[in-house]
């Protein structure tokens, strides 16, 4: 089983910043990708950003040039950094990782407990 605990989350004004945090722990021989998603009040899930194995990384338009996801292996650790934010960006953000348990395994996806993060002056 793996865990993963974000923290960061909190209120913000608008054009501000942000930093979001996620702790993996666990069975985890490899990780394939993290990910951070969100989702608004009334609106479904949606991928904010992702990084893989081999660092490429993809962003939602809506953040693009604004957020910036990066990982720690040695801490296990995958960060979002938030700039310019905006009152649209206020949602729980959510930490995915798509870990493969043990050599053999298919990579599986976990999810964190979210963390709120809220835009406003």
């Amino acid at each position: 089983q793996v865990q993963l605990v974000e923290s960061g989350g909190g209120s913000v004004q608008p054009e501000g910043s942000l930093k979001l945090s996620c702790e993996a722990s666990g069975r985890i021989f490899t990780k394939c990708a993290m990910a951070w998603y969100r989702q608004a009040p009334g609106k479904e899930r949606e991928m904010v950003s992702t990084i893989r194995s081999g660092s490429s990384t993809t962003y939602a338009d809506s953040v693009k040039g604004r957020f910036t996801i990066s990982q720690d292996n040695a801490k296990n650790t995958l960060y979002l950094q938030m700039t310019r934010v905006k009152s649209e960006d206020t949602a729980v953000y959510y930490c995915a990782a798509d870990v493969r348990p043990f050599p053999w395994s298919q990579c599986n996806r976990y999810w964190g407990q979210g963390t709120q993060v809220t835009v406003s002056s």
